[in-house]
């Protein structure tokens, strides 16, 4: 029974919410794009008010930890880790594709796989499979999707894409057993059952060292228009 604050940045949606014993008491998120850095803070502030004018106390902080955007992971881990060593409590670290499986695993037939797909551009994907109780069939990796991509698993099973890397796949993933579920993103309000089962289990991370799953290094990029 824990109150949790849980923070999601993985993607291009910015998500901060509230929870008490799994369940959400507030919430705040903006699907308008790379806006992290300037939305989170606020975002944390508004709820921290709420903390403190309903006289609660945090137990932990719950971050997303990836794999996703390099920029976005950064932010969120940053505010994660200060809010942590600032109120002097534990930090919980939990993988972006549970927290999307979550999101949909009550909503397909039993014995289908999940596969949620985080972008990486062009036709590579972060891609996990797990079953409908979100045991890793797969670990995590970054695939590059063709018309082979997941065969073994589709000759045999149902399985379920979804998360915003999954759209480009509908037209080369083809299987009769493939499940395309649009509009799934991570959400902080999604994680209140996996934080708080990370919270009675006392699977924290270590605050100062800590690093999200980026799986690629982070590649600076040089503008097209840069005049020499």
């Amino acid at each position: 029974m824990a109150i949790i604050l849980s923070i999601e940045t993985a993607t291009p949606v910015c998500s901060c919410a509230l929870l008490q014993d799994g369940e959400v008491i507030m919430n705040n998120e903006s699907h308008k794009g790379q806006s992290h850095s300037t939305l989170l803070g606020v975002f944390v502030h508004d709820i921290m008010n709420h903390v403190r004018n309903s006289n609660l106390k945090l137990d932990a902080i719950a971050i997303s930890n990836g794999p996703g955007s390099y920029t976005g992971l950064r932010i969120g881990v940053s505010e994660a880790k200060g809010l942590s060593y600032g109120l002097g409590i534990p930090m919980i670290a939990i993988p972006t594709p549970h927290i999307m499986a979550t999101i949909i695993k009550d909503k397909v037939d039993e014995g289908a796989l999940l596969c949620p797909m985080i972008d990486a551009r062009r036709m590579e994907v972060y891609a996990t499979i797990l079953d409908k109780s979100l045991n890793v069939i797969r670990k995590t990796s970054a695939d590059i999707v063709d018309a082979n991509s997941y065969i073994d698993l589709l000759e045999t099973n149902k399985v379920a894409f979804f998360g915003n890397g999954s759209e480009k796949c509908k037209e080369v993933i083809t299987h009769h057993n493939a499940i395309f579920i649009e509009d799934i993103n991570p959400l902080a309000s999604a994680m209140g059952v996996l934080a708080e089962k990370a919270f009675s289990e006392k699977d924290f991370v270590d605050s100062a060292y800590f690093e999200p799953l980026y799986l690629k290094e982070f590649v600076a990029t040089t503008p097209k228009n840069k005049i020499i």
